[in-house]
């Protein structure tokens, strides 16, 4: 038996479920994951089966407690992330579901938000949340469900029903719907929590729509969330992080201080910069977001949402059918010399930042009859450190002086990658030993709670490298290369 002591901590994605327990140095003990299905009912509609969440993360969250078992080693408590903005709603006697969730990605609430940009000062609501007004974020899609669900509306102004991201809806069901909260960050990427004051708006609650009554409590990451149901794993865990998933690989990635950056590469691409004490405007079409609230303390984050990049790589295999996997991917760009001008401009839902063109749809220019799959698998990676770059840019027009990139998630296996977004950046890139970052933000909130000795300084300490791509491409090159993406993406926006 290790003197250590494990903490599990539950990643809810877009895609899969992942369990894992990691060990309190952030080492990975074991782990096991589960796909579920995404339904596509519309073109640019996207959503889950709540129950589907809900099954593969109690088999998920089960194999860890068994393995932490086996261990003779039982986890101290739970740490939860998620992917966020995705919406659901549900019964609060039984806890079923009155529609599917809606999924960050889907896009069905872009004419209400059109509609709404003409009627209201969408900088009021930015004042407020620090969003803009986009089909990405929550309350539209609240909005949308209690609107054509029969008697959803009357149903929650009489306070049956629970709204919340997929925290919320795990917390209630993991405790028996014995806890409806969920933690600052998640709430901050709803529209409707104003994140100076730390608390719902009123103002924004009316004008979205959306009846108070069913909102979670909000609380800090690191907190006391209940404890689970017994009936689930044989024993009454603790949980005591939440954190959306973005804001869980900043803190798994060490980013506690001013000009600290993250970026995740998972279905989508995910820039994170940590701004300190103090919220930051950006007059470049970036997110202001709480990063962390801790001890009631909120520390803000500046951040870049791009809705594809890893999932360019599947739409090649499942869509196109040109790789089988997304392995291939790095010996099939590293054997050309060059991109033979092709780019993909990879809009599957819209643009997000700094474009937010929710009507943008992908496209692909260059192509002549040379062109060949190899061409496109080049193109697609290539999307993804120009799409980074473009955040990079908004940032440096913010102001914000970048101090360490760092970068996760299942893309940043792809050495030939990382080494062109360090090119196209042009800034080293560091790769972490643990790839994991987004489940351990998560168990090291959970660590936190359950072992107040525990400061962010230790955190940090724990980080440890595991690779460096340091920028290499000839300067003349890169504006070239840079040259073709820009003219690429504006000829895509001009067709929106």
């Amino acid at each position: 038996m290790s003197d250590k002591r494990s903490i599990i901590a539950i990643d809810q994605g877009t895609t899969s479920s992942r369990a894992i327990l990691f060990d309190e140095d952030g080492n990975i003990l074991a782990q096991k994951s589960a796909e579920f299905a995404q339904i596509f009912p519309q073109d640019g509609w996207v959503e889950h089966d709540p129950e589907a969440i809900w099954q593969t993360v109690v088999e998920v969250t089960s194999a860890m407690v068994d393995a932490a078992q086996h261990r003779s080693n039982p986890p101290i408590a739970i740490g939860i992330t998620n992917q966020r903005e995705t919406a659901i709603i549900w019964d609060r006697a039984t806890g079923r579901p009155i529609h599917n969730a809606i999924v960050w990605q889907d896009r069905r609430t872009a004419d209400i938000c059109a509609v709404m940009k003409n009627a209201v000062n969408e900088a009021i609501i930015q004042a407020k949340t620090g969003l803009l007004l986009d089909p990405y974020f929550t309350a539209t899609k609240y909005a949308w469900i209690l609107d054509r669900v029969e008697d959803a509306r009357e149903r929650a102004e009489a306070g049956e029903l629970c709204f919340g991201t997929v925290d919320s809806f795990l917390l209630w069901r993991l405790t028996g719907g014995k806890m409806h909260a969920t933690d600052a960050t998640n709430a901050s990427r709803t529209s409707l929590y104003n994140i100076h004051e730390n608390n719902w708006d009123d103002d924004l609650l009316d004008l979205f729509g959306v009846p108070r009554c069913g909102l979670p409590q909000v609380m800090d990451c690191a907190a006391e969330f209940g404890v689970c149901d017994t009936q689930l794993f044989g024993t009454a865990i603790p949980i005591r992080g939440i954190a959306g998933d973005q804001q869980a690989a900043a803190i798994g990635q060490g980013c506690f201080t001013p000009g600290a950056l993250k970026s995740t590469y998972g279905t989508g691409c995910f820039v994170i910069i940590n701004t300190g004490d103090a919220p930051v405007a950006s007059g470049n079409k970036l997110l202001t977001t709480i990063g962390y609230r801790l001890n009631g303390k909120t520390s803000y984050a500046l951040e870049g949402s791009i809705f594809v990049s890893g999932a360019i790589v599947q739409w090649l295999r499942d869509g196109l059918q040109i790789i089988k996997s997304a392995g291939e991917t790095e010996n099939i760009a590293r054997a050309m010399d060059g991109n033979n001008g092709v780019y993909m401009v990879p809009a599957l839902t819209g643009l997000g930042a700094p474009h937010w063109s929710p009507n943008a749809r992908g496209a692909i220019y260059g192509i002549t009859r040379d062109t060949d799959p190899a061409d496109f698998v080049r193109a697609a990676l290539e999307s993804v450190a120009y799409q980074t770059n473009d955040l990079f840019t908004a940032i440096a027009a913010d102001g914000i002086p970048v101090s360490v990139v760092r970068v996760d998630g299942g893309m940043t296996e792809n050495n030939w990658l990382m080494q062109f977004l360090a090119d196209i950046i042009d800034l080293p890139v560091d790769r972490p030993a643990v790839r994991e970052t987004t489940a351990l933000g998560a168990a090291m909130l959970a660590l936190m709670q359950s072992d107040a000795s525990i400061t962010l300084d230790d955190l940090a300490a724990r980080w440890q490298l595991d690779a460096s791509f340091t920028p290499a491409m000839h300067p003349l090159a890169r504006r070239d290369l840079i040259a073709g993406w820009k003219a690429a993406m504006q000829r895509t926006l001009l067709e929106c």
